[in-house]
């Protein structure tokens, strides 16, 4: 039987028992209904699964025991950082928890010259407290204990220059495609994918400024939330992760 998943914000050690936040406490206990005895596994992004077990379970607070520690070797070989353009509300979130599933590394959302969705400070808090939150849910569901960083949300001029590897911009009339980079040698790339509007020709060349090189991805233009996950898959696959 394969046991519930939970990750935690905060340091795990065999041996020790711990009070459980208040959204694990919720899932496991008030959803899950966990008791006295039952056991679940904790993760908290450091790369490994925590057996614990459940020993107490109140209404407001429940504590568990950290039985074992057990590394989690499932990350991606090619460490993938997702530019995204914003999209709007269950897009974005589509987007990041099938990356997140897919094995990105890090996700860099950005507002272009024609993105559809602008955030002020207070909405752009709530936006990256969620979306990290779809991260967290992703990683509990595909196995990862190792949780992807997602940045705050930022203007494309000040996110392009922040790219960690090789930058890939998807683009139809680009130079080459994504089969021929299989033979290169790289183990990190930011892939830009644009927003629903698509890039502007400035901000392309705010991404050619940085270095991001136009890459093709088969004859049809994609939507954003088909472009940057069919992308991912099919790099990890020519990396030997998926098949």
């Amino acid at each position: 039987m394969r046991l519930t998943r939970s990750h935690v914000a905060m340091p795990l050690a065999v041996g020790s028992e711990v009070v459980l936040p208040e959204d694990a406490t919720a899932h496991l206990v008030r959803v899950l209904r966990l008791q006295p005895g039952d056991a679940c596994v904790l993760f908290n992004g450091d790369g490994h699964d925590y057996e614990a077990r459940i020993v107490a379970a109140g209404k407001r607070e429940a504590r568990a025991d950290v039985l074992s520690a057990r590394r989690v070797d499932n990350e991606a070989p090619l460490r993938v950082t997702l530019l995204q353009g914003i999209a709007r509300g269950e897009k974005m979130d589509w987007i990041l928890q099938k990356a997140t599933e897919l094995g990105v590394a890090r996700i860099l959302p950005v507002d272009s010259e024609r993105s559809e969705v602008k955030l002020d400070p207070a909405r752009a808090q709530k936006r990256l407290a969620h979306w990290r939150e779809v991260v967290v849910a992703a990683c509990e569901q595909s196995g990862r204990a190792v949780v992807p960083d997602v940045l705050p949300p930022q203007a494309l001029a000040q996110a392009a220059p922040l790219r960690e590897g090789r930058g890939l911009l998807l683009d139809p009339q680009g130079s080459a495609s994504l089969a021929t980079l299989g033979g290169q040698a790289f183990d990190a790339c930011t892939l830009a994918i644009g927003p629903e509007g698509g890039w502007s020709p400035r901000d392309r060349g705010q991404l050619d400024a940085a270095g991001y090189e136009g890459v093709r991805l088969g004859p049809r233009i994609l939507r954003t939330e088909t472009a940057g996950i069919a992308a991912i898959a099919a790099l990890q696959a020519l990396r030997g992760d998926l098949g």
